[in-house]
């Protein structure tokens, strides 16, 4: 197993390369979205939460990210010493018909092919998505980690309708008219999934690219009163038999899987693992189930975090864990000091483990 860090866009830095060096990771997880584009309730400090009027603005619809910034990207990971293994998350100006199944969906899907042959191209072996209308949505912040640490969790259902012109929790037409986006329903959502992996699986095969799905965060049923996808654990395999390839693979959340209603998190991670189809993981740890939960140190939480690295190991299990979110800490840098806790922990683990 292999440590890494997730970065978000404002902070793929050469000082935070070599803080993920400093503090024993040896991958980069990259998030190329910027989900702080004019959200001025999100703190750059922080991962982003928003308001009802969702994190901010998307990016541009007609730049699909080219193969020279990936490439330099990747350029500027590995002289810290690094290796970028993903990027993490599509904007949604880039995508937004597809998940909406809106006019532009198949012009939107070729400028998909491209920006995933790019990736390839640059030598970045997996892609994370969440295919998602809703997006992130519904969380609040405070004070719940051990000493009184800032972090994220849920305070019941986030039911308020999604106006028009935003997907994924971020807005990609301003101008959009009043109103708010028509609800879908889950058996809709599915359909519009089984399109995305029909188009783009052959593609990301043949890129040497694995396309590897997130589940839904918060995994309630509904949020803002669009269906989720994978909001249970069994559904991940729903997901996976749909389009079987070696492509269509798992960005497996510990977290996410920790809040669902129904299911073992320790089974759910022996079933996927067996499968090898874990792509990467975001290792952190929660206390409670949707709507009602918080996030926690990683060594604090509902969920025994060494028992789910045992299970890995047995299954032989070889990719990367970053620690996707962490409480801040009272200090000067919250968010580094919150990081350092977490990798250190997962260090030791790791290293506990590999004398077994």
């Amino acid at each position: 197993m292999k440590l890494g860090l997730g970065l978000y866009r404002h902070m793929l830095t050469p000082e935070n390369f070599r803080f993920a060096k400093q503090a024993g990771a040896t991958h980069v997880v990259a998030h190329y979205t910027d989900y702080f584009n004019g959200g001025a309730l999100n703190s750059r400090e922080d991962q982003p939460t928003g308001s009802q009027q969702g994190w901010g603005l998307a990016g541009d619809p007609n730049q699909v990210w080219s193969f020279e910034e990936l490439d330099a990207l990747r350029k500027a990971v590995e002289a810290e010493g690094l290796v970028l293994e993903a990027l993490e998350n599509f904007d949604p100006a880039h995508w937004h018909d597809i998940l909406l199944d809106g006019p532009k969906k198949a012009e939107q899907m070729e400028n998909v092919k491209t920006l995933i042959r790019n990736v390839g191209r640059a030598g970045i072996p997996v892609f994370g998505y969440n295919f998602s209308l809703a997006g992130v949505a519904g969380r609040t912040k405070g004070p719940y980690a051990r000493g009184g640490a800032e972090s994220v969790g849920m305070e019941g259902p986030e039911d308020t309708p999604m106006p028009n012109g935003m997907v994924w929790n971020m807005i990609y037409d301003p101008d959009a008219p009043e109103g708010n986006v028509p609800a879908a329903t889950h058996e809709e959502l599915w359909q519009r999934l089984e399109y995305f992996l029909e188009e783009i699986l052959p593609v990301a095969e043949e890129s040497g690219v694995k396309m590897a799905a997130h589940p839904d965060d918060p995994p309630c049923e509904y949020v803002r009163g669009q269906p989720r996808l994978v909001y249970q654990p069994h559904l991940y395999q729903k997901l996976l038999d749909l389009k079987p390839n070696a492509a269509n693979t798992l960005e497996f959340c510990i977290g996410s899987l920790a809040e669902m209603t129904e299911g073992d998190i320790y089974e759910s991670v022996q079933q996927y693992s067996a499968q090898k189809k874990i792509a990467y993981v975001h290792f952190r740890n929660v206390r409670g189930k949707v709507p009602n939960y918080k996030e926690t140190f990683i060594d604090e939480g509902d969920v025994d975090m060494v028992k789910v690295l045992q299970i890995l190991k047995r299954n032989q299990y070889e990719g990367v864990l970053i620690p996707d979110h962490t409480p801040q800490m009272s200090c000067e840098a919250p968010w580094h000091a919150g990081m350092a806790y977490a990798l250190g922990y997962l260090k030791a683990a790791i290293r506990l483990l590999e004398a077994e």
